[in-house]
C-alpha cells in the first residue's frame, strides 16, 4: 500500500473513531440526565410509558425519547466500530510495510557488512 493511501486510511479511521466516541459520551450523558429527571413509574398523562433500564434503575420515557436515544447509541457504536476496523486495517498494513523495510535493511547490511 502506498504511503499516501496509508495516510488517508489513518485519517479516515480517526475521522470515524473520534465522532463515534463523542457520540457514545453524549448518549451516556443523556442517559444520566434521563436517570435524574424521568419518573420511575409509568406516567400515562405525560405519555411516559416506555421503560429504560439505566444502571439497574428503570425510568419511563416517551416513544420519541426512546427512539432518539437508541438512534444516538446505535449510530455512535456503528461509526466507532467502522473507524476501529479501518484503524486495525491501517495498523496491519503499516506493520507489514515496516517489516518489509526492516528485512530490506538487514539484507543491505549483510551484503555490505
Amino acid at each position: 500500500m502506498k504511503s499516501r493511501q496509508l495516510r488517508t486510511l489513518k485519517a479516515v479511521s480517526l475521522a470515524l473513531i473520534l465522532p463515534g466516541l463523542a457520540g457514545l459520551i453524549v448518549s451516556s450523558m443523556f442517559s444520566v440526565h434521563y436517570l435524574d429527571t424521568m419518573p420511575r413509574w409509568p406516567s400515562p398523562q405525560e405519555l411516559r410509558t416506555v421503560p429504560r433500564n439505566i444502571h439497574g434503575i428503570v425510568v419511563y420515557q416517551t416513544d420519541a425519547e426512546d427512539r432518539k436515544l437508541d438512534l444516538m447509541e446505535y449510530s455512535s457504536v456503528g461509526v466507532f466500530l467502522v473507524g476501529l476496523s479501518l484503524g486495525l486495517v491501517y495498523l496491519e498494513k503499516w506493520s507489514s510495510r515496516q517489516a518489509r523495510a526492516t528485512e530490506e535493511d538487514e539484507k543491505l547490511t549483510e551484503y555490505y557488512g
